[in-house]
């Protein structure tokens, strides 16, 4: 088991989560952070964390395309240690639905 960060991270960003990550398996996109499968020890530290309730284990159903996305991601984008503010629509984009397919960018963000 791993865990998976999922849609709505997009546009939040709350970075809560990498600072109590024991093995540093964050990546950071320009709005959207992953996980690295490999790198997660499974602790679950993380799931708490988040603000938007994005951070979910991989044996939830339905989850298949995040592993996938946040593996391919996790291998371009740059490692995130520190916590950072969150992006600053982040309150009105919490919940919304259908981010992946509206706001999702490949572009790399800033990292450490």
């Amino acid at each position: 088991m791993t865990y998976v960060v999922t849609d709505n991270c997009i546009r939040c960003k709350y970075t809560d989560c990498v600072e109590v990550c024991p093995v540093d398996c964050f990546y950071e996109g320009e709005n959207f952070l992953v996980i690295h499968p490999d790198e997660c020890i499974d602790c679950g530290v993380c799931e708490p964390e988040c603000p938007a309730e994005a951070i979910k284990p991989d044996t939830e159903p339905g989850l298949d395309k995040w592993l996938k996305l946040n593996a391919e991601y996790a291998s371009i984008w740059p490692n995130i240690t520190v916590k950072r503010d969150p992006l600053p629509e982040a309150k009105e984009m919490d919940g919304e639905q259908g981010k992946l397919e509206k706001y999702f960018s490949t572009n790399p963000g800033a990292g450490d």
